[in-house]
């Protein structure tokens, strides 16, 4: 009797000790990244890989998934629809697909507003870099050119499209760009080979890795422009979007185009969930990105990777993306033409 005693006692105890233990002990984490295995977009999930596990209750392993293609659009369908909502499935995803959404692309198989909003490392300024053998130094140079300069970009979310295009429509200006490029660094190898002669993405990028790191102590390249409200101190001679706007006198409907545009830009470099996860674990992971961002080791692993951390919160991405969203038509309107639809 005393036996079956102590034995209904411990099945208890372990039961409660199962019952208590917490949801991502044992388990994995995916973060099912939108580019290629080594682009900017690609190291800073890696960076946060080794140092989030510790900041969750179980500790989990976190492995990366790489899902390259059409400016991530192909990653974060994966993560919308095939994600399951368990809070194992996280996406890192461009910042600017909402584009997508808003012009209603049949391609589209997700709600921005429906993600679940973990963290963004780092607000994204852009800037456009040009083969210093062109003749296109300046703005001015590209509008008066007979021959518009050719940029590369993967997709029409991706900063490579829509940055030159966003010019050309509040400043006057021409490019010719080329789509369809698998990830950044196929970019890169094209303005090498003298393909192409432009690309505009992340100012974070630019001073992160090579080939820029080379590029710009030869000069291969220059900086046509900026978006940041201010100039970036490392690329003060560079003009900003905002400048060239007042320079060119730009109306106010292109203007307002700029403002939902840009605002990509603080989406910076979003961490999601699939919809559905419990609110709980969107806590749980939002925290221990907050924790992780803020964590000494990782900003000195951070500074020794030449990343830099400018981190945005989940409850903060999400609130912006409500109000990107909920744009008026005439924006609308004019992301669509953008984006040539």
């Amino acid at each position: 009797m005393i036996l079956i005693i102590v034995l209904l006692l411990t099945l208890g105890w372990n039961s409660a000790v199962l019952a208590q233990a917490p949801f991502y002990q044992g388990k994995t984490i995916t973060i099912v990244v939108g580019t290629k295995a080594g682009d900017v977009y690609d190291l800073y999930p890696r960076l946060l890989s080794e140092f989030m596990p510790k900041y969750i209750p179980g500790n989990p392993n976190i492995i990366i998934q790489n899902v390259p293609g059409a400016a991530s659009l192909i990653a974060a369908n994966q993560v919308y629809n095939v994600g399951k909502p368990d809070g194992l499935t996280v996406g890192a995803i461009y910042p600017a697909l909402y584009f997508q959404q808003m012009i209603k692309r049949p391609e589209v198989k997700f709600d921005w507003n429906k993600f679940g909003w973990i963290g963004s490392t780092v607000t994204s300024n852009h800037l456009m870099y040009m083969r210093s053998d062109t003749p296109y130094k300046t703005i001015e140079n590209v509008r008066k050119a007979s021959q518009a300069p050719k940029c590369g970009a993967t997709g029409a979310t991706s900063t490579g499209y829509y940055m030159p295009k966003l010019v050309e429509e509040t400043v006057g200006v021409k490019f010719d760009i080329v789509s369809g490029y698998q990830a950044g660094q196929d970019i890169d190898l094209a303005v090498e080979r003298g393909e192409l002669q432009c690309r505009a993405f992340t100012i974070t990028a630019f001073f992160a890795r090579e080939p820029f790191i080379s590029w710009r102590k030869r000069n291969f390249v220059h900086v046509l422009f900026q978006t940041g409200s201010k100039r970036d101190a490392r690329v003060k001679d560079a003009q900003t979007i905002y400048e060239l706007m007042d320079i060119y006198k730009t109306p106010a409907g292109p203007r307002s185009l700029a403002k939902v545009v840009l605002a990509s830009g603080e989406f910076g470099r979003p961490l999601v969930f699939p919809p559905g996860v419990p609110v709980e674990r969107l806590k749980i992971l939002r925290d221990a990105f907050n924790k992780s961002v803020n964590d000494p080791a990782l900003l000195s692993e951070a500074e020794k990777r030449r990343l830099e951390i400018d981190p945005g919160t989940g409850e903060e991405l999400e609130a912006l993306a409500k109000e990107v969203m909920a744009a008026s038509p005439d924006v609308i309107q004019r992301v669509r033409s953008l984006l040539g639809k």
